[in-house]
């Protein structure tokens, strides 16, 4: 069985070599499971066990590449749109906090103008 901390050590090309070697195991064992007779049924959890390590190697393919890709666009104006952060639908539709400190031409001048009194409080 393959674990996927052992696999995230290993380069893209090695994965991929994994991968093969695991698809061609699992296609022996398909061959022997349909050729053997219903009393040697003992390939089927080796069937299982290689199919979930196919999944795992697939897995951290997958995630290595997503890292790379999130290394590429950070800082860049726009990301693919599965790269983004999810968040809720309500907090990616809220004004960013530059959009929301904006002050109309007119409550500038009355801020400026009228500024908020400041009161000495007697104890």
């Amino acid at each position: 069985m393959v674990k996927a901390y052992e696999l995230r050590t290993k380069s893209k090309a090695e994965l991929t070599k994994d991968l093969e070697d695991l698809k061609h195991e699992l296609a022996q064992l398909r061959v022997k499971q349909a050729s053997a007779s219903n009393q040697q049924q003992n390939s089927v959890p080796r069937i299982t066990a290689v199919r979930k390590s196919i999944a795992r190697v697939n897995t951290v393919i997958s995630q290595v590449q997503r890292d790379q890709l999130r290394l590429f666009y950070k800082g860049a104006k726009y990301a693919p749109l599965d790269l983004r952060v999810k968040k809720t639908r309500a907090i990616r539709r809220r004004l960013t906090k530059f959009e929301a400190a904006k002050v109309t031409v007119k409550a500038a001048k009355k801020a400026k103008h009228f500024p908020q009194r400041k009161f000495a409080i007697k104890a």
